[in-house]
């Protein structure tokens, strides 16, 4: 056989297993994550977006726009070009400028979540899950966004580590990979890494000890490699320190306003970090 068709089979082969739904999709009929896949494809090659069933779309518009507001805390409000509202680690201390459909919570003190989040929220999504060991568990189609989680573990008041008693959440909207850590207790690990996949936007906290030191939280940033890094949950050390974990690589932006509108076509070239007013 000569060389050329070779390669075609191959190339063949590996174009039916990028467009057939993981088995695990195709079972439980979750959406499949382009994060996860673009993230483990072949370098420099970016593929399509899919939905529920694994039904092939077009790519993204490039012009479709999310905008993201820093409420106060880890709260954000994200909303999404096709009107989706969503609020991050919600505790209703931080109030959004609209009712959100989707809240995010996280357990590791009454400032990241509520069990009282009040009527009309169509998704309530908590970051751990009492009933089971493995954790949380959330695959969910809210109009244009797919919200799904990577668990965590958590340190409890008495200083032992509860497994899987936390989540990071990742939003895949408008082509974009969105992800906020939440209440991060420790580095993560390989799989971890590869359950979250490409995140072109991160909000991370930076109090410097509350959640993770500034070494430990710089290191998880810097594998993560995002375009743009949002800091949250500020307390402490002032963010400096934070931001002196980066060398010339990263670039630094203050904002004197609250709201970033972001698309794939305005990421930023250079990893930066945005640090939007209030933080």
């Amino acid at each position: 056989m000569q060389p050329v068709p070779l390669i075609l089979a191959a190339a063949s082969l590996l174009l039916l297993w990028f467009l057939a739904p993981p088995a695990r999709a195709q079972q439980d009929d979750r959406p499949v994550s382009q994060c996860q896949m673009i993230a483990q494809t072949l370098p420099q090659v970016t593929f399509a977006r899919f939905e529920p069933a694994g039904t092939l779309l077009a790519q993204a518009d490039e012009k479709a726009e999310v905008k993201i507001t820093y409420v106060g805390h880890s709260t954000f409000f994200i909303e999404t070009p096709g009107g989706i509202k969503i609020a991050t680690d919600y505790s209703g201390w931080y109030k959004p400028p609209a009712l959100p459909d989707v809240v995010t919570m996280n357990k590791a003190h009454s400032s990241h979540y509520t069990l009282s989040p009040g009527p009309g929220i169509r998704h309530v999504l908590h970051g751990w899950d009492d009933d089971a060991p493995e954790g949380a568990d959330h695959h969910v189609m809210v109009g244009d966004t797919y919200v799904r989680n990577v668990p965590t573990d958590i340190r409890s008041w008495g200083g032992a580590m509860e497994h899987n008693g936390n989540s990071i959440f990742i939003f895949e909207v408008a082509g974009l990979c969105i992800g906020h850590l939440g209440h991060l207790h420790h580095e993560l690990t390989d799989t971890q890494y590869a359950e979250i996949g490409r995140l072109d936007i991160l909000m991370v906290p930076v109090d410097g000890g509350l959640t993770m030191g500034a070494e430990s939280m710089s290191a998880v940033v810097k594998r993560l490699r995002s375009a743009l890094i949002l800091p949250m949950h500020r307390r402490g050390p002032p963010i400096g320190r934070f931001l002196a974990m980066f060398g010339e690589d990263f670039d630094t932006v203050t904002d004197d306003d609250a709201t970033i509108v972001v698309s794939i076509r305005n990421l930023p070239k250079r990893p930066t970090i945005h640090i939007l007013a209030g933080v």
